[in-house]
């Protein structure tokens, strides 16, 4: 038995593993694809912001669909179809003549993506219990993170030595091991389920999801000028509005409303909203900050976050695994405040921090700067730490909040959940650092008329300015910028401690010994046994 459950975590973690790599490793080859691939339809930066953010909203659309699917119809069965799907996509993707066809394939590849992520938990909750669950779910943590971490650093080395083709096609081998371990996967559904599947909701919901994050892309590529994105976001805005009245009338409903009786499940959803709009805010920041305005290289910039991919990988497996012997709730209440004191000391970074400029070849650029080490290291420690305390922890309290006949649809969710907080934060909160920075510059730079279109597209947030508008004007945007960035950090600690309180209020005490016990009772006397 033990090698057998060995073999399932192993199709889990390449499976979904797959799916968070493609998140970070095409980021590397977007200029190299801009360059090669031929456009007729889509401009080219038009086309390579579909590339990556199509990619992200057909997965966000289609996850509360796709974990359903595999609670009705068998967890197995749907994870292998996905599988089967994102391998033949990438391939697709790989082999793409022109810039629409790698588009197309993406949206087809985010599609099969969907089929995944929601797997991957409900597959584990079926299959472990207790504590043991805690450690597996922490174990598929460490390994998915890991992988991903590995994303810009094999996509830089696979577009340097081989092509930007290749990115796609490191999926085909990691999906072909994927599928042989599959054979070990027992299935697991929802064995109460009866009458016809809803895919009434599952339209509504997909159009909410769907509609709010295509909205804020959209929204933000567009300096929100495009009315398109008001109106995809009203619409989804509506749809997700309509969604809870929908089901309540609906004989099968895609999500049973019973689910958000469970007030660990109201609260865990609550939380991850506000702590992973936060980290996706404070990653993207950072990489902003850390090259558009510090100087730091491509590869120094991956290098410089790389402490807390490494904490995640090796404290998650046994943070898990406490997490299911004595209650997640000091774990989710710990692990956020720790991110957010980390956080707080990156607000303090100034902007005369020294950049890394990382050359590769050159041995002695490896060495980071004082500025790193003193700046940006021990904020990322702290950090790193909060973050490996909460994401085994939260998934392990997600999965022990509902009966395992409804993990698929109730992972779905709180996935949906973490994908729509992240774009509608970021954009909020880039809406106002553009209301902050440009006065900053004015009052820096008296007489400049920072409200020119001309001067806007040129000197941007969190990107170097043209240099041609002279040494003022850079000295006074990097400021300007990093005045933004502290402001960032600060919002995004705000969102980390809100976090850390709901789950400290909402989340009931779980005496030691205790986790197993509130799991079972999650799980109603009406549900199957554990399927392995």
């Amino acid at each position: 038995m033990p090698v057998r459950r060995g073999w399932i975590l192993f199709a889990i973690v390449l499976g979904s593993g797959v799916v968070f790599l493609d998140q970070t490793v095409v980021n590397v080859a977007l200029q190299t694809i801009g360059r090669d691939l031929p456009a007729s339809v889509f401009g080219r930066l038009e086309g390579l912001t579909y590339v990556t953010s199509g990619y992200l909203v057909v997965l966000a659309a289609l996850l509360v669909l796709a974990g359903a699917l595999g609670d009705r119809f068998g967890r197995r069965r749907v994870f292998g179809i996905g599988l089967l799907g994102f391998g033949v996509t990438s391939v697709l993707c790989g082999l793409a003549p022109t810039l629409e066809a790698l588009v197309l394939a993406r949206l087809a590849q985010g599609a099969a993506g969907a089929l995944l992520v929601p797997q991957a938990l409900a597959i584990i909750t079926a299959t472990w219990d207790g504590e043991e669950r805690g450690r597996a779910i922490g174990t598929w943590a460490a390994a998915t993170a890991a992988i991903t971490i590995a994303g810009p650093l094999v996509g830089a080395l696979l577009v340097q030595a081989v092509s930007w083709r290749a990115v796609f096609f490191v999926n085909v081998p990691l999906v072909a091991l994927g599928i042989f371990a599959l054979r070990y996967v027992p299935e697991s559904r929802d064995e109460l389920a009866t009458g016809r599947f809803d895919w009434l909701g599952a339209a509504v919901i997909g159009v909410g999801i769907g509609g709010l994050a295509f909205g804020v892309t959209r929204g933000q590529q567009q300096r929100w000028l495009d009315p398109l994105a008001f109106v995809a976001i009203a619409v989804g805005a509506l749809a997700v509005v309509l969604f809870p009245w929908l089901m309540r009338r609906q004989r099968d409903p895609l999500v049973p409303p019973d689910l958000f009786r469970s007030r660990a499940f109201g609260v865990i959803n609550l939380s991850t909203f506000l702590i992973y709009g936060a980290l996706y805010v404070n990653l993207v920041f950072m990489q902003l900050y850390l090259q558009g305005v510090l100087g730091y290289s491509p590869t120094a910039a991956a290098l410089a976050l790389l402490p807390t991919g490494i904490l995640l990988t090796l404290v998650s497996t046994r943070a898990g695994r406490l997490a299911g012997r004595l209650g997640a709730r000091r774990f989710l209440v710990a692990g956020p405040a720790l991110m957010a004191a980390g956080v707080l000391y990156l607000a303090r970074v100034p902007a005369t921090s020294g950049a890394w400029l990382l050359v590769p070849g050159d041995a002695v650029s490896l060495l980071p700067p004082a500025g790193y080490l003193v700046d940006i290291l021990p904020g990322q420690l702290v950090y790193g730490m909060g973050l490996a305390l909460l994401v085994a922890p939260l998934s392990t309290a997600l999965m022990g909040s509902v009966p395992p006949r409804r993990a698929g649809v109730a992972s779905a969710i709180n996935n949906a959940v973490s994908r729509a907080g992240a774009p509608l934060v970021s954009a909020l909160l880039f809406v106002a650092l553009s209301a902050a920075f440009y006065p900053a510059i004015a009052s820096l730079v008296p007489g400049l008329d920072v409200s020119a279109p001309a001067f806007r597209a040129a000197v941007q947030p969190l990107t170097p300015p043209d240099p041609a508008l002279g040494p003022a004007v850079t000295a006074a945007a990097t400021d300007a910028s990093t005045d933004a960035f502290h402001l960032a950090m600060l919002a995004t600690a705000a969102l980390l401690a809100a976090g850390a309180a709901v789950n400290g209020i909402g989340l009931r005490p779980v005496a030691p010994g205790g986790a197993r016990d509130q799991a079972a009772q999650a799980s109603g006397p009406a549900s199957p046994p554990p399927s392995a």
